[in-house]
């Protein structure tokens, strides 16, 4: 199994780029950030420095939109990535809460996205593509570039995409029932396809805090320190119910019946422990969606997610125990996984 590190790109972008190397010397391959340009730094200028002070570690946002930047600019940003530090970014794409919703704009449609994902690999990766009825080619790609684009998705629509047209899939969530049920849900949509369903990697991403016990108190911290990213699915999961209802058989109550006591959402703090925002968020939310408590825990659900399918569990790490987090996953998890 691969691991990720994300981060939101708070400034000092030093300390990104710290945590970053930090990571890979712990074992991860990845590094992903948030892409919101009101809310944090420009993550594409601070790849650049990841990539720089890394030697291995792919990196990407989790996710990008194709509302904020215009396609071409995304794929030219990119491929210049990789024409710099070899082929090592990945494209996560994705609908666009926090990056649209701030600016004033409502969040892409699957329509706008399919187009966008075409046209950025294609570009990415040195070919033709069509940017509404004018063919461009960036002449200036090396033979071999490969831009490898994920979607993130929860709804039937978008895991049914996700299987016909992306490169890999991003469930922002580590509940072991809900992502059977969806990656099984865009393994189905490949074949279906024509595809193979191997071919379409399978990441899992969710905030994960190692505790020295499982005591009373040590969980509550730990929940209490990643109780937001209840509420930052909970963004999409509103949308779900809005566009199905209740209780509809397209979405499964595991997934939609905790948003009832949602009151609203400030995108201020977005992302952040303490958000004031998410205390409707119950403990049970934390403990599926979230990986905590001693790092047998971490390895036990960790096995279990691979599985399933799993091929990355990516660490949100937006918390009061980053570097312990990091280096407890270098330590102790992520050699019982892959030993």
């Amino acid at each position: 199994m691969d691991f990720g590190l994300v981060l939101q790109t708070d400034p000092p972008a030093s300390r990104v780029i710290s945590l970053m190397k930090r990571a890979e010397r712990n074992g991860f391959s990845y590094g992903w950030t948030f892409d919101s340009a009101v809310l944090w730094q420009e993550p594409f200028v601070i790849y650049s420095q990841i990539l720089a002070n890394t030697t291995k570690l792919t990196v990407g946002p989790m996710v990008t939109n194709p509302g904020t930047r215009t396609w071409e600019v995304t794929a030219s940003t990119f491929a210049t990535l990789n024409d710099m530090f070899g082929n090592r970014t990945v494209c996560g794409i994705g609908r666009g809460d926090s990056a649209m919703r701030v600016a004033g704009r409502k969040p892409n449609t699957l329509a706008r996205i399919s187009e966008a994902m075409k046209v950025i690999r294609a570009l990415g990766r040195g070919d033709e593509a069509d940017l509404g009825g004018t063919v461009v080619r960036f002449p200036w790609i090396k033979p071999g570039a490969e831009l490898p684009v994920w979607m993130a998705a929860y709804g039937p629509k978008a895991l049914k995409m996700t299987g016909e047209e992306a490169d890999g899939f991003i469930l922002q969530l580590s509940d072991l029932y809900l992502t059977e049920y969806m990656v099984k849900a865009v393994k189905d949509a490949a074949v279906a396809a024509g595809r193979d369903p191997s071919e379409v990697t399978i990441c899992v991403a969710a905030p994960a805090y190692v505790t020295e016990d499982d005591s009373p108190e040590a969980l509550a911290h730990a929940r209490d320190q990643c109780r937001w990213f209840g509420g930052m699915v909970g963004n999409h999961v509103a949308d779900l119910v809005a566009k199905y209802g209740e209780h509809s058989a397209a979405v499964p109550d595991e997934l939609t019946d905790y948003i009832k006591a949602r009151q609203g959402y400030d995108y201020s703090h977005h992302g952040r422990s303490g958000n004031p925002d998410t205390e409707f968020v119950p403990d049970e939310i934390v403990d599926r969606f979230c990986v905590i408590g001693p790092a047998e825990k971490h390895i036990e659900k960790l096995n279990a997610l691979r599985e399933l399918g799993v091929d990355q569990f990516a660490v949100y790490d937006m918390h009061d125990a980053q570097e312990a987090t990091i280096d407890a996953y270098g330590t102790k998890v992520i050699p019982a996984v892959n030993g």
